[in-house]
């Protein structure tokens, strides 16, 4: 028994819908659950919750039993410690945003009480927003009272099921510091839905792939997105993740430099301090290919990179998956540039990102 893992495993049939999942993934970080619309997602969090009984069902919390159908236990979902945040915040509109929280904080037992409510508002900035009522809040500052309230009842498992779909661009730019805060700064499990390439590379460390009620992908977010069997790495956003360390600030250029195991990426100045880690994306259609490593160019980071993989997507479209000193990379081309380059794995190239981004 693995006592820092989540374990689920259901069958669950609703119609003409099977979900029939089996699931392992690290009982701390951000696990997403992606899929496209109707993929099963929220059925897999609604068995999680216990609002869905799955027969034949398995769920266990970080060693903690909370469904066993071979011994006919169901832990009711009242009793399990978990929180859950829906895509619009299900909060009282007659209390005020405290009084909301108290409700969250006081109906956990004293001894079990393992979040702060003081350091529950200070992570999520909710603390100019105490007095007000949910209608006085606009859709960002309601999910983060949501999030807050679910974090004050102490849960040893977030739910969070696509808690930014509902948000205009503005509101999702301004709570995602706030997610990476709590990605950062606490330890409790969060599965996370979404069917946002962005959401995921931004904030997820794992991730549970769901297709047509079936599990398709289990593992690290930087394994799935570049296992060319997967339809993630071939999607319109398809990249890698790349974590890196910024060593360097250009004044006089007005760029930053990050340091990672294939080398150095270029992007342009940020303020972030020295000795920081970052996450950033490299798009695969922000890559081309070369057999030479063209100096002139106005493109600043190219990296030798040797193919590993190479597939065809759609006709007259190749992904090609690249390793660039220990980290991977992909490439989206024609197909006839890789007959004209002559690709096949093993060869040695340059790969030239034009775009790096900050996530």
């Amino acid at each position: 028994m693995n006592l820092s893992e989540l374990h689920g495993r259901f069958q669950l049939q609703q119609g003409d819908f099977t979900l029939e999942v089996d699931f392992h993934t690290p009982g701390c970080g951000i696990t997403a659950v992606f899929g496209s619309s109707g993929s099963g997602k929220t059925t897999l969090l609604r068995c999680i919750a216990g609002l869905e009984r799955a027969k034949p069902g398995f769920l266990e919390i970080n060693g903690t039993c909370w469904q066993d159908e071979s011994r006919h236990f169901f832990l009711p979902t009242h009793q399990r410690p978990l929180g859950y945040v829906f895509q619009e915040a299900s909060l009282f509109a007659h209390l005020t945003v405290q009084k909301n929280l108290e409700y969250g904080f006081r109906r956990t037992p004293h001894k079990q009480r393992k979040v702060a409510f003081d350091e529950t508002i200070e992570l999520l900035g909710v603390a100019p927003l105490l007095t007000r009522r949910p209608e006085r809040l606009s859709g960002g500052e309601r999910q983060r009272v949501a999030i807050a309230r679910a974090l004050l009842t102490s849960p040893k498992l977030l739910l969070m099921d696509e808690p930014l779909a509902a948000l205009d661009s503005k509101s999702k730019t301004d709570i995602f510091p706030y997610l990476e805060r709590l990605h950062k700064e606490l330890s409790i499990p969060i599965l996370y839905i979404t069917h946002a390439m962005e959401e995921v590379m931004r904030l997820a460390d794992n991730i549970l792939l769901i297709e047509k009620g079936k599990l398709i992908g289990n593992g690290a977010l930087l394994d799935l997105l570049t296992r060319l069997d997967l339809p993630i790495s071939h999607a319109s956003e398809a990249g890698v993740i790349i974590e890196a360390k910024v060593v360097e600030h250009d004044e006089e250029f007005h760029l930053t430099y990050l340091a990672f195991s294939g080398g150095r990426l270029t992007l342009r100045r940020e303020d972030l301090p020295l000795g920081a880690m970052v996450r950033v994306v490299l798009n695969a259609r922000d890559v081309s290919l070369a057999l030479e490593n063209e100096v002139h160019s106005s493109i600043l980071n190219i990296f030798q990179a040797t193919v590993l993989e190479m597939m065809e997507e759609l006709p007259g479209q190749l992904m090609i998956k690249l390793d660039i000193g220990g980290a991977l990379l992909l490439a989206r081309i024609t197909k006839k540039s890789g007959v004209l380059l002559d690709l096949q794995p093993g060869i040695t190239l340059y790969a030239r990102v034009k775009t790096v981004a900050l996530l």
